[in-house]
Parts: C-alpha cells; sequence; structure tokens
C-alpha cells in the first residue's frame, strides 16, 4: 500500500514524473495537504534543488520533507512496476526530455509501450497532465495518445490552465518564444 509509506496517511496518491527543480512538487503539496505526492527525478541537481528548497531562506542544513511528499530517486519506470494496480489519482509529466531525434524515440515516457503501464497504476477518471513546448513531442503526444483507448484525449490547451502551477522549464520556454500546450488527459474506466 503505498500510501502506508507517508507519515500521515494522504486521501490521494499522486505521481510527478522527472520533477526537475522541484518547484511544481512544492507547490501542488502546498496548495493540495491532503494529496500525497510521489516526486520521481533521476537527476541529483534535482534531488538537491527541490531539498534547498525546503530549508528556511538564510538556513543552513537540512531540513525533513514534508508530510505529504516522498522522493524516488530513480527511473519512474521502475516506481510504476512496483505500484499496485489503479492507485494513482493523479499523474504528472511536465516538460520532460523530448528525445527529438527518431532513433531516440523509445526514450520517450509517452511511448505506446508505456501507455499500458500507465493505465495500469491510474485509477478509472484519473488525471495525467502533461505539458510539452517541444513541437516533435507535442505531435508525438498527439499521435500516440489519440491511438489508445485506455485514455480520453481532449484537445491541448494553449495557456497553462487553473490549478497547474508555473515552472521554470515552462517560463524558457516562453522566454525563448516556444509555444507550450497542456493536457489534460483521463484514464477510462
Amino acid at each position: 500500500d503505498p500510501l502506508a509509506a507517508f507519515p500521515e496517511r494522504p486521501e490521494a496518491l499522486w505521481l510527478e514524473v522527472g520533477f526537475g527543480g522541484g518547484e511544481h512538487a512544492l507547490a501542488q503539496i502546498e496548495a493540495h495537504p491532503r494529496a500525497g505526492l510521489i516526486a520521481s527525478e533521476v537527476f541529483e541537481n534535482g534531488l538537491c534543488s527541490l531539498l534547498s528548497r525546503l530549508v528556511p531562506e538564510g538556513g543552513e542544513g537540512t531540513a525533513p520533507l514534508p508530510p505529504n511528499l516522498l522522493l524516488w530517486p530513480e527511473d519512474a519506470r521502475r516506481l510504476l512496476a512496483l505500484l499496485p494496480e489503479a492507485c494513482l489519482d493523479r499523474l504528472f509529466l511536465l516538460f520532460p526530455d523530448p528525445w527529438p531525434k527518431a532513433r531516440h524515440a523509445k526514450r520517450r515516457f509517452v511511448h505506446p509501450a508505456m501507455l499500458p503501464v500507465v493505465a495500469r497504476v491510474l485509477k478509472p477518471g484519473a488525471e495525467w497532465r502533461i505539458a510539452s513546448d517541444d513541437p516533435t513531442y507535442q505531435a508525438w503526444v498527439a499521435e500516440v495518445l489519440s491511438a489508445s483507448d485506455l485514455f480520453r484525449l481532449p484537445e491541448p490547451a494553449t495557456s497553462r490552465p487553473a490549478g497547474w502551477p508555473p515552472t521554470r522549464y515552462e517560463a524558457k520556454a516562453l522566454r525563448e518564444g516556444r509555444q507550450p500546450l497542456y493536457w489534460s488527459v483521463i484514464r477510462r474506466a
């Protein structure tokens, strides 16, 4: 039971894949204290960035993790294989590495082989939030998800929807003139 891993049992279980600097993860747990978030990141600098944000301004050392946050410092694919069926209420995949070369497409998180894995752990009706500023990845997401009957894929939004905290990758994309797209994908029953 993944909910039992939290010091205080949350009402909902969320997963963020590749949290980058951690600003989105921390904004979500602050805004939703009854949701438990597992934040997954393979890069040490991302983990350190999130942890440093927990230390009070001018403070030194370390600070405890908030009770509704768990860190997974490995590839999220390993975690997905370990999670029980229909346990996640929400999944975040925000501005992932687009792996733009065709020969690297198999490394993309949104991939035909990953869809059954993701569908297995999402509860029916659960939301999978995806955002990307890369045109190649955007087209890939639309193509791969529209070919699946596991998810309901509405048209993407062209501006950040309400309740989606900003990320530094989004800010960078906008500064550099790239148009992000935002999908709210729903797991079919």
